[in-house]
């Protein structure tokens, strides 16, 4: 459990998804009964789901309506859009916030969102990890609602007619990225490796899997300069450096390199669960072609990051009841699965991950699942996106050759001791 930040805020998580309350004291999510019409933000809703959705909640809570607004697509667009609102304070638009799970610190600090009565929320019902990204400072501040994690993508025909089984360590990515891809004309592996969120991501899970992290104690202690560090890092760094991650992989985001996946020219690929869904959709060139298992590390399946987003309340919320309530039925069991069907997003729920009808249209779920439960939030921080631009940047260094891994860990540690202070 190297990855726990602080054995205090383990046993209040745990505490949390056992008891499925803790009872808090301060403010909370009620003022005396507030109900009454609601807004709710969200980032783009690319699939259109959220509609259906709200529809039925709106059908059955005539008093309680709620109106979607709808943010860029763009994370860093999201962010500054709500931001800007929330410190508008009592004049925001925004009664309920779908926010990303890097956020929940930053929000939580500032006070801009409501701690929360955990006894309202069905808790012990939601994969375990992703609880603790909803928390901070001991207390909850939001709710979980879609989560995700990283998967290693594989061609299975080619693995198979190579008599290969995919990749559980790096060692092993590595020999096949080297030997079996230009067999077949590929290149050998791939993520989100230009200087963005993604690489942030990217950089996490080898940092992780290697036993290291890279911030402790909700952002107060740098923890990053470690041999854990400079091995994970060294590893990306390595790939580029060997040729066994194409130099392309530089410029990818999420699209771009599950494109090249789709596409065929791809061995291997880190990305979240969708790109497989895509990538195996009738009239892709790979559909039928392709497995998913969960991301190697040194010594056997390394550890993701934990993705998704949770729902917060605004402090300045007009009706704080029904944002609880509204927040209740979004993680119901019902509205959870329409979040998979009809959204394709991972749902907190675990039972769903073990429903076999789900299971035969969604075969990806046992290994998401399996990926979800042994992954890890992001570095907390209440500065988190300068947290990601420093990471981001300094691992891409090390990736081009501009620095080695180990210079690269080095400045990394004094940077983010700056912004820690």
């Amino acid at each position: 459990m190297r990855w726990i930040k602080a054995a205090g805020r383990f046993l209040f998580v745990l505490g949390l998804v056992l008891t499925g309350c803790v009872s808090s004291t301060g403010p909370v999510d009620e003022d005396g009964g507030g109900r009454g019409p609601l807004t709710l933000a969200t980032a783009g809703d690319l699939t259109g789901y959220l509609g259906t959705v709200l529809a039925g909640w709106n059908r059955t809570h005539p008093g309680e309506r709620v109106t979607l607004v709808q943010l860029p697509d763009s994370a860093d667009e999201t962010h500054a859009q709500m931001v800007t609102d929330l410190r508008g304070g009592d004049r925001s638009r925004f009664d309920v916030l779908n926010i990303d799970v890097t956020w929940t610190a930053e929000f939580a600090a500032a006070g801009w969102i409501r701690p929360l009565d955990c006894s309202r929320f069905p808790l012990r019902s939601f994969l375990r990890p992703v609880v603790d990204t909803a928390t901070y400072d001991g207390r909850l501040y939001a709710v979980p609602y879609v989560t995700n994690a990283g998967l290693l993508l594989y061609r299975k025909d080619i693995l198979d007619k190579e008599g290969v089984s995919p990749p559980r360590t790096w060692a092993e990515l590595e020999r096949d990225a080297k030997t079996i891809a230009p067999k077949y004309g590929l290149e050998g592996y791939a993520g989100q490796f230009l200087p963005y969120e993604g690489l942030t991501v990217n950089a996490a899970e080898a940092v992780y899997s290697a036993g290291g992290t890279i911030l402790g104690d909700e952002g107060d202690r740098v923890t990053v300069n470690s041999a854990a560090a400079r091995e994970g890092i060294g590893f990306l760094a390595r790939g580029v450096r060997e040729g066994w991650i194409p130099k392309s992989a530089l410029s990818y985001k999420e699209e771009e390199s599950k494109q090249a996946f789709q596409d065929g020219r791809l061995l291997f690929l880190r990305n979240w669960s969708y790109a497989y869904a895509v990538a195996s959709a009738p009239g892709s060139p790979v559909a039928g072609k392709i497995g998913a298992v969960r991301l190697p590390g040194p010594d056997g399946p390394g550890t993701s990051v934990l993705g998704g987003s949770d729902l917060a309340v605004n402090t300045h919320a007009r009706h704080p009841d029904s944002a609880a309530r509204l927040i209740a039925y979004l993680t119901s069991e019902a509205v959870q699965r329409q979040v998979l069907t009809l959204g394709a997003l991972p749902p907190v729920r675990a039972d769903l991950y073990e429903d076999p009808d789900l299971v035969r249209k969604f075969p990806y779920l046992p290994t998401l699942r399996a990926s979800v439960l042994t992954a890890v939030p992001r570095p907390k921080s209440p500065r988190y996106d300068q947290v990601s631009l420093v990471v981001q940047a300094l691992v891409h260094d090390a990736m081009t050759g501009n620095v080695t891994p180990e210079a690269a860990v080095g400045r990394l540690a004094r940077e983010l001791a700056a912004i820690s202070h």
